[in-house]
């Protein structure tokens, strides 16, 4: 159970560090590792200060012992976080113009803001800032 815990942790970190597909949720890609990965993380990345780098690192590394399942599953969870944090990072660059036009009062960089003016759905928003928005999971 602790090591289901240090990969959500550990995924939901990577969610606020550093792709246009449709993307899975921080919490759901932790949870696949979890019901995965467990035992082979315990008994393969032991000692291993397992930031999310260093995890995929890990697993990929062992990739011949891990069980097939892990194994699977290791890399269409990695590759869904990634999409998701690349969804998050073009958000403010693909909704720029919204913001400057629905949501005045809010300052260039402010993107909690932003993302709350968005949600609240102004009318005339471009389709492709809300697709931006919906992927990056904000909705």
């Amino acid at each position: 159970m602790n090591a289901i815990r240090l990969i959500l942790s550990i995924l939901l970190a990577a969610a606020w560090s550093s792709a246009s597909a449709e993307t899975v949720k921080f919490e759901d890609a932790a949870g696949l590792l979890g019901a995965s990965c467990a035992k082979d993380i315990e008994a393969n990345c032991r000692g291993v200060n397992l930031d999310p780098t260093r995890m995929k690192d890990c697993l990929y590394r062992n990739q011949d012992v891990l069980s097939p399942q892990c194994k699977n599953d290791y890399i269409s969870a990695f590759d869904a976080i990634q999409k998701r944090v690349a969804a998050r990072s073009a958000v403010t660059k693909l909704c720029e113009r919204d913001v400057a036009k629905f949501c005045p009062g809010v300052q260039k960089g402010d993107r909690g803001k932003a993302i709350d003016c968005l949600l609240a759905g102004p009318r005339g928003v471009s389709i492709n800032c809300n697709k931006a928005v919906s992927e990056a999971g904000y909705r």
